[in-house]
C-alpha cells in the first residue's frame, strides 16, 4: 500500500503509474478525502482543546462551591459533537482505505515502460535449445502416453484442470520440489516452512491478493468467517511477522515453503486449457525475504539466481526477462520472470517470477524493523519468488533431450536419487 502523504504529496506521478500499469484507482477522490479527512480531524482537535479548557473551569467551580452546570452542559454538548464528528473520520477513513488498496504499487524507475509482455526485454539466457531427430510431443501428451498423467479421471472427479498423478508421474512431483527445498535450504540459506493452506481475509490483504483479486481466491466459510485457500505461499510465509516489529540484525530474512496452491483463474478462459501449465491446483516452492531497503535489490539478484541455479541443475535452457509496466504483477516494483524453453510450443514459459515489492506488502501487513533497539522503527522490504512452480518443471523436463523417440523420457541426473530410476517408462 502507498503512503498516504507520498500520494497526497505525488499525485501526478501516482496517475502516471497507474496509466503505464493499465491500472485504474480514483485518486482524485482519495486525496479530495484525504483533505475533508484533515479537516474535520482540525475540528475535533479544536474540539477536544475546547473540552479539555471547560472540564478545568467545571474543577476550579467546583472547587469554589460555584455552579458548573451550565460549563457541564456545554462539555456534554462538546462530547456529543466529538463523536459524531469521530464517527465521520472513520466513515472518511473507510473510504480512502477502500481507494488505497486498489492503488498498485510505484515502479522503479529502472522497470521498463511497455504494454505488455511483448515488450519485456530479454536479460540473459541459459543453456542451448534442444534438437531433435523426431516430432517432439508436448508434455500432457508424454504423461497420458506414459500412464503417468490423467486427466480424465480428473476432470471426473473435480473438473478441468486438475489432473491425477499415476506412479512415477507422483515420485516425479515429488522428486522435483524436495531437490527444490534441499537446494534453498542447504544450498541457499533458506529456512524450510510449513505453513497454513487457509489463510484470513486480513492475510490476503497483506500481500496484496485482496480487494484487487477477489474473483481468483477460493473461499471457504469456517465457523461464521470467510476464509481463502492459498494462491501461493507468499501469502502466508510473507504475513509471518504481520504486525511485529523485526530485529534488524536479524536481517535478511530468508524463508522457503513447498505448497499447494489454489487459483480459480477467473480470468484466464480459453488459456492453456490442457497440461500442467494452469491448473486450479498446484505445487509451488516459494521463496520469501525480509530485507533492509539499501539490500532488497541485492537480494532480489540473488533470489533470481536462486531459481536460475534449479533450472540449471536440472539443464533445462531459460532466459530471464525484465517485466515492463504494462505486465508487472500489482504489489510488485520491480520483477524478473523466469521462462523455461517449451520445445513442442518452440517457445519459453514463465517458470519463476521474482519480484521487490519494497514496503508496498509491509505497510499493508505492518511489518517493520528497528536497526538498533534505540531507533525508530522502519517498514521492511519484502520479495518474493517462486523457487519454482512444481508443475511447470515438471512439463519441462521433457524437452531438453529427455524425451526420446519411444516416447520414454530420461530422468535428469539430480533427480535420480530421489526417483531410484534413470528412464520413465511406460506404466504397466
Amino acid at each position: 500500500m502507498l503512503d498516504t502523504k507520498f500520494i497526497r504529496e505525488h499525485v501526478e506521478e501516482v496517475k502516471d503509474n497507474l496509466a503505464k500499469r493499465h491500472a485504474s484507482a480514483d485518486v482524485d477522490k482519495f486525496v479530495e478525502l484525504d483533505a475533508k479527512r484533515r479537516e474535520l480531524l482540525q475540528k475535533v482537535e479544536a474540539m477536544k482543546s475546547e473540552r479539555n479548557t471547560v472540564t478545568q473551569e467545571i474543577s476550579k467551580l467546583k472547587r469554589n462551591k460555584e455552579n458548573a452546570d451550565a460549563q457541564i452542559a456545554a462539555m456534554k454538548k462538546l462530547g456529543d459533537d466529538i463523536d459524531v464528528l469521530d464517527k465521520e473520520v472513520k466513515a472518511v477513513e473507510k473510504d480512502m482505505l477502500d481507494i488505497q488498496l486498489m492503488i498498485p504499487n510505484m515502479c522503479n524507475p529502472s522497470v521498463p515502460v511497455g504494454e505488455d509482455d511483448s515488450d519485456n526485454p530479454e536479460v540473459r539466457k541459459w543453456g542451448e535449445l534442444p534438437k531433435f531427430d523426431f516430432e517432439p510431443l508436448n508434455h500432457w501428451d508424454v504423461g497420458e502416453n506414459l500412464g503417468i498423467l490423467d486427466s480424465e479421471r480428473a476432470a471426473k472427479a473435480t473438473g478441468a484442470r486438475f489432473y491425477y498423478y499415476i506412479g512415477l508421474g507422483a515420485r516425479l512431483e515429488r522428486a522435483v520440489y524436495n531437490f527444490m527445498l534441499d537446494q534453498h535450504v542447504y544450498k541457499d540459506g533458506y529456512t524450510e516452512v510449513i505453513p497454513p493452506y487457509i489463510v484470513n481475509r486480513d492475510t490476503m490483504i497483506g500481500t496484496g491478493q485482496l480487494p484487487k483479486f477477489y474473483e481468483d481466491m477460493y473461499r471457504l466459510n469456517v465457523e461464521g468467517e470467510e476464509m481463502y485457500m492459498i494462491p501461493t505461499a507468499e501469502v502466508p510465509l510473507t504475513n509471518y511477522y504481520r504486525g511485529e516489529i523485526i530485529d534488524g540484525s536479524k536481517l535478511p530474512i530468508y524463508l522457503t515453503a513447498m505448497t499447494p496452491c489454489f487459483r480459480a483463474e477467473a480470468g484466464s478462459a480459453g488459456r492453456d486449457t490442457r497440461g500442467l501449465i494452469r491448473q486450479h491446483q498446484f505445487h509451488k516452492v516459494e521463496m520469501v525475504k525480509f530485507s533492509a531497503p539499501e539490500t532488497s535489490y541485492e537480494e532480489l539478484d540473488k533470489m533470481t539466481n536462486n531459481a536460475e541455479d534449479i533450472l540449471k541443475a536440472l539443464g533445462l535452457p531459460y532466459h530471464v526477462v525484465c517485466l515492463c509496466t504494462g505486465d508487472i504483477g500489482f504489489s510488485a516494483a520491480k520483477t524478473f520472470d523466469v521462462e523455461v524453453w517449451f520445445p513442442a510450443q518452440g517457445k519459453y514459459r514463465e517458470i519463476s517470477s521474482c519480484s521487490n515489492t519494497e514496503d508496498f506488502q509491509a505497510r499493508r501487513a505492518n511489518i517493520r524493523f528497528r536497526r538498533t533497539p534505540k531507533d525508530k522503527p522502519e517498514y521492511v522490504h519484502t520479495l518474493n519468488g517462486s523457487g519454482l512452480a512444481v508443475g511447470r518443471t515438471v512439463a519441462a523436463i521433457p524437452g531438453k533431450n529427455y524425451q526420446q523417440a519411444d516416447g520414454s523420457v530420461v530422468v535428469p541426473e539430480v533427480l535420480r536419487p530421489y526417483m531410484h530410476c534413470d528412464v520413465i517408462t511406460k506404466q504397466k
